[in-house]
């Protein structure tokens, strides 16, 4: 043998442990498709199951994957702790709800603060034309009194061409956005606030992306998504404000 076949086994020697260490989430990530077309990957990590890798789409959906990207499991997944049961899907959706929620200015909500200390925060999907919607906003200066801050966010249930939509847009679009919510919800005829560059539309797609499907819809600061009506003092109880 020559000392060239030598060089060679040692140059394979120093490749080998380089692809070995290759991060197979990120591998996975760049080379994921379906049909010869990539998929709108947001994020691959690993999860407690070897060899299975959460991945999330653009879109919001969430499904695993093995190492190879051959093979997947559309479902959520639980950890069977000595608690019981723990879903660690949901887990992860609320962590990115509470991110993106995070990333909407103030300027693009509908906000209703007390004048005490504040003590958390609720974010809500709205329509105007919604019965439970309204039947929630009769709570909010309950739920200002008790250091809860609402901060509403736009999502016609019928969609952007709806009527829900329109009256969201002049309410966005109002000289005074609060006021123009409280009567939007009180069912008066808003006169003012026509047509403006307004976040509805964005914050419908929003809505959608975070796993919304009806109004109300209220998110905790944990993220946690808890669809339809709850009165004041049972949300102020879910929000540990009790203890």
């Amino acid at each position: 043998m020559t000392p060239r076949f030598f060089a060679g086994l040692l140059a394979a020697s120093l490749t080998l442990p380089m692809i070995a260490q290759a991060d197979p989430a990120e591998h996975l990530a760049d080379t994921l498709e379906v049909s010869g077309q990539p998929m709108p990957v947001v994020s691959v990590r690993e999860t407690p199951m070897a060899g299975i890798f959460e991945v999330r789409l653009e879109n919001g959906e969430t499904f695993y994957s093995d190492a190879a990207g051959d093979h997947f499991l559309v479902g959520d997944l639980y950890e069977n702790g000595g608690d019981g049961l723990v879903n660690l899907t949901e887990q992860g959706r609320n962590g990115e709800r509470a991110a993106r929620l995070a990333q909407v200015a103030e300027q693009d909500r509908v906000v209703f603060r007390g004048d005490g200390e504040s003590r958390a925060t609720v974010t809500v999907f709205t329509d105007t034309t919604c019965p439970y919607c309204r039947q929630l906003h009769e709570e909010v200066p309950k739920l200002n009194e008790m250091g809860v801050e609402v901060h509403y966010l736009a999502f016609p249930r019928t969609g952007m061409k709806g009527e829900g939509a329109r009256v969201m847009q002049q309410v966005w679009c109002s000289d005074n956005p609060s006021e123009a919510m409280s009567a939007a919800k009180r069912e008066e005829r808003l006169e003012s606030g026509g047509s403006c560059d307004n976040p509805v539309e964005e914050q419908y797609h929003l809505g959608l992306a975070l796993g919304v499907q009806g109004t109300p819809a209220i998110v905790l600061p944990d993220g946690r998504l808890v669809p339809g009506y709850v009165p004041a003092e049972r949300l102020v109880e879910m929000l540990g404000l009790n203890e």
